[in-house]
């Protein structure tokens, strides 16, 4: 059993919990503006693509955004920092902290091909910073304490077995059993990320802290199986989908993996119309960060305990499967391209879930409404947990996994969420 601290508003919430008693949930518009957290989180986005996969892109984030987090709080401690750097002078410049802690981190994880990028978009930023008279050094005391923090997360992570996150993949084909749904790579038969859930956890105390039981849909015998089978054959079908484009299962299909999960994008566009400090916002990201590559961590450890198969591979089985309730079709195939790792607990669900599960916790109420446009779709969400769970349908809608390992994929990674918030970077001040 996973024990919780007992729970300590910091102040700023105080007012918004006064509100929400009163019946008054927090009203999120469109992003306003951008202060240098959010924006170089946005920069961000646009280069982590190339630290690979998702598994990858999310460590990357979490390492950036405790980065920023631990750089801030250098100069004026608010919240307990990740790593220790000890204090930096407190007229130097956050911009330049943040910036330059953003930069340092992301030329330690990218290819060498994209530091160019990286530090082109740093200089162009520094260049247009400037100091008051009285701190004439403001922007490189800011670089020094970015320096530093950047320094100390890579460090930090050196060797936490992201290093080699792809293994051998030795088990014959059976009745439930996970198969590859794409072509072996030429070096053998590596399946993606399954060393992943052996990589350090950032906050837990290990990838099964939160481990998602073996539910009854895990043996494909069960009426429970017979359900999710029937359920993405039906919904999840690319004939189906494909036929009627423009309907709201296809439309959910295509919108989450096509840009809705961007979690820090989910974030950027609800703290856009606060009046909120660079520090509020380094420790909003730098907890969200943690607690997704942490579920995510904690995911694939379930992925490759159960190696459970995918809708693509159990629809298309010939031989009998065991159960009475199910019935193969070799020319099935899923709307959505199916990744190539095991089915449960799901991906996708898990990130938004732990994201969501966030954010939750942070604003202490889940009617956090916000839009999101993502592949040409606009969609709005009144509550996080309205969010969360058209994640979990949108992988049933895709044809891509079967809807119980989407439902543990979100409820697993708010458990991984609320650890986070309740151990992590904890408020200096009551």
């Amino acid at each position: 059993m996973n024990m919780q601290p007992k729970r300590r508003k910091p102040r700023r919430h105080q007012l918004r919990h006064a509100l929400l008693a009163c019946g008054v949930s927090l009203a999120i518009a469109n992003p306003a503006f951008a202060d240098a957290v959010t924006e170089w989180n946005l920069k961000t986005g646009t280069v982590i693509g190339f630290t690979g996969g998702p598994p990858l892109q999310t460590r990357a984030y979490a390492m950036v955004q405790i980065a920023v987090h631990d750089a801030l709080n250098a100069i004026d401690p608010r919240y307990k920092s990740y790593t220790k750097i000890g204090a930096f002078s407190p007229g130097a410049s956050p911009e330049a902290a943040v910036a330059r802690a953003t930069r340092d981190v992301l030329i330690g994880q990218l290819p060498d091909a994209q530091d160019a990028i990286v530090a082109a978009m740093y200089d162009v930023y520094i260049g247009g910073l400037g100091c008051a008279p009285a701190q004439p050094t403001c922007i490189s005391d800011g670089e020094d304490a970015g320096a530093a923090a950047a320094a100390a997360m890579l460090q930090e992570r050196l060797l936490d077995g992201s290093e080699n996150p792809h293994r051998p993949y030795t088990l014959a084909a059976g009745p439930g059993v996970y198969q590859s749904t794409l072509p072996a790579p030429a070096a053998g038969p590596l399946i993606q990320f399954g060393g992943w859930g052996e990589v350090e956890p950032f906050a837990l105390g290990n990838a099964s802290q939160f481990m998602s039981p073996r539910e009854k849909m895990l043996d494909i015998t069960s009426d429970a199986y017979a359900t999710d089978y029937n359920e993405v054959k039906a919904l999840g079908s690319f004939a189906v989908r494909n036929a009627v484009p423009d309907s709201e299962e296809s439309r959910i299909a295509r919108y989450w993996p096509g840009g809705g999960a961007n979690h820090n994008a989910i974030a950027r566009t609800i703290v856009g119309g606060m009046a909120r400090d660079l520090w509020d916002n380094a420790h909003l990201f730098a907890l969200m960060n943690m607690a997704v590559a942490d579920a995510v961590t904690a995911t694939f450890h379930v992925k490759y305990k159960y190696n459970f198969w995918r809708p693509y591979n159990a629809i298309r089985w010939l031989p009998d499967d065991g159960n009475p309730g199910t019935e193969s079709d070799p020319t099935w195939t899923s709307y959505i391209t199916t990744p190539p790792y095991p089915d449960y607990t799901c991906g996708l669900p898990t990130i938004v879930g732990a994201a969501t599960g966030m954010l939750r916790e942070y604003f202490g109420t889940d009617a956090v409404p916000y839009s999101l446009a993502a592949v040409g779709l606009n969609r709005s969400y009144d509550t996080l947990s309205q969010a969360s769970a058209e994640a979990a349908s949108a992988r049933v809608y895709g044809g891509i996994h079967f809807r119980t390992g989407c439902v543990r994929g979100v409820e697993q990674s708010e458990d991984v969420a609320s650890f986070v918030f309740h151990t992590q970077l904890r408020a200096l001040q009551p």
